[in-house]
C-alpha cells in the first residue's frame, strides 16, 4: 500500500516535471536532454501505477467507476495526487 502511494506521488511529480519543465525546454530552447532523462523513469512509474490500480482495485473490490477514475487520473496533471487524496490516504 505504501508503495502504491509512493508510486502515485512519484508518477505525478515526474509527469508535472515533463509537462511543465522538460517539454518547454525541449521546444523553446531546443534542448531535448531533460525529456530523455525524465522520460524513462516516468514511463516505468506510469506502468507501475497502472499495475497498482488494477491490483489494489481488485483487492479492495473497487467498482469499475473508481478504477476508471484512477486510470484516467494517470494522464491528467495532478491526477495521481487526487487519487491519493480521494482513495488511498485512508487505507494506509
Amino acid at each position: 500500500m505504501k508503495l502504491f502511494r509512493l508510486t502515485a506521488f512519484l508518477e505525478g511529480v515526474s509527469y508535472l516535471l515533463l509537462l511543465f519543465a522538460a517539454v518547454p525546454i525541449k521546444y523553446l530552447l531546443g534542448n531535448p536532454l531533460y525529456v530523455k532523462l525524465l522520460g524513462m523513469p516516468h514511463g516505468i512509474l506510469f506502468v507501475a501505477y497502472i499495475f497498482f490500480v488494477f491490483y489494489f482495485g481488485k483487492r479492495w473490490s473497487w467498482n469499475l467507476k473508481v478504477i476508471g477514475v484512477a486510470l484516467a487520473c494517470s494522464v491528467l496533471p495532478f491526477g495521481t495526487f487526487y487519487v491519493d487524496w480521494k482513495y488511498l490516504k485512508d487505507r494506509s
